[in-house]
């Protein structure tokens, strides 16, 4: 089966690689040929990673190929869209391929209907509120990565609605656990734009670091997105190639996030890295987080400050409960989050979205 991917970024982009880049050998292993269309290329992350702001000469050519790759749909048996298929529009093209009897099926991982449904400028609201909504209930199959997705998505009508979390390639994740640092060591991953939630943390961390030997290590995002004084904080850059590696050098791994709209269509992909890794993990018990964490099993949910304290200091101190909470991680990646249990599920989405 011919499929056209219309990914939203190049290797580069985290959704784009997790949502539908690492299932490809698979998915070509079971007859399915897919082209890749990427809406931006690399350099785009490139230059706002690096602080450089959002680029308007690569978005408009982002739309000038995007248009391109849309002029063949009918060379396709099946058009696999990230999202949308063109950003800030309305859903002229979903609406058309639907009429004109072309299947799609939509992959979400972020609650982009906020970004248009909650915008601060009413006229995009208005415009645009319920476009992505549109874009489900046009679709074959909408693949959500959390019940937060999943739930918009049957409120939009779509036809089928296919739970499917962000998973990770355990044969890139080593079988066995590291032995403990010599210094406790609280790791983040992540992005510059969501370093924003690491802060939350401040008083949090200096509290305990103030009274213990303590080290963050914090991977993805530079000094100059954090404020956190009086924190032994070791930065360091995000590689594909290097991530796992720099994990496994945790003790234990934190996802804090706010408790807002935008944040509940998060999909956890943190906490499934360092379950992998068997590192025990520190969440907000915010969108998939709370279906990813078992609290006291395989991890500890923390919303205020204080349960924050009280959990990383019982991690600190305990690392038996360490062993244990990570080993229980594991087996829940091993599970339920991991591409070879996801794969036969995408493969059967998408063949059945187009009819096979």
């Amino acid at each position: 089966m011919k499929v056209l991917l219309l990914s939203r970024y190049g290797q580069l982009g985290a959704s784009s690689r997790l949502r539908s880049y690492q299932y490809l050998p698979y998915l070509e292993s079971q007859g399915f040929r897919i082209t890749v269309a990427p809406f931006f290329k690399d350099e785009y992350l490139e230059r706002f990673y690096a602080g450089h702001g959002k680029s308007l000469l690569y978005s408009f050519d982002g739309y000038t190929r995007r248009i391109a790759s849309l002029m063949g749909l009918r060379a396709y048996g099946l058009i696999w869209i990230e999202a949308e298929a063109l950003p800030w529009l309305p859903a002229w093209i979903e609406t058309a391929m639907a009429r004109a009897g072309i299947p799609y099926v939509v992959d979400y991982d972020d609650a982009i209907f906020h970004r248009y449904d909650r915008h601060a400028n009413p006229v995009i609201r208005k415009i645009l509120g319920d476009k992505i909504d549109r874009v489900m209930r046009h679709s074959k199959a909408v693949i959500a990565g959390s019940e937060y997705l999943a739930e918009r998505a049957t409120k939009a009508g779509a036809a089928r609605v296919a739970l499917i979390p962000t998973s990770i390639d355990l044969n890139r994740y080593p079988q066995n656990p590291t032995e403990p640092n010599d210094i406790f060591t609280i790791g983040w991953i992540g992005s510059p734009t969501t370093a924003q939630y690491l802060r939350n943390l401040n008083a949090v961390l200096s509290a305990i670091a103030r009274n213990h030997p303590v080290r963050i290590k914090v991977v993805g995002a530079e000094a100059a997105h954090l404020q956190l004084p009086d924190v032994d904080i070791e930065y360091r850059d995000w590689s594909e190639q290097t991530e796992v590696d720099e994990i496994r050098r945790f003790d234990i791994g934190i996802m804090p996030l706010s408790d807002t709209p935008w944040e509940r269509g998060k999909c956890g992909y943190k906490l499934i890295q360092y379950m992998g890794c068997h590192k025990s993990v520190v969440a907000s018990p915010v969108g998939a987080n709370i279906r990813i964490v078992e609290h006291g099993v395989n991890g500890f949910l923390a919303s205020t400050e204080s349960e924050w304290r009280a959990a990383l200091l019982e991690l600190l101190h305990n690392a038996d409960l360490r062993i244990r909470l990570g080993q229980a991680g594991r087996a829940t990646v091993e599970r339920e989050y991991c591409t070879a249990v996801n794969g036969p599920k995408m493969a059967r989405i998408l063949s059945e979205a187009c009819g096979q």
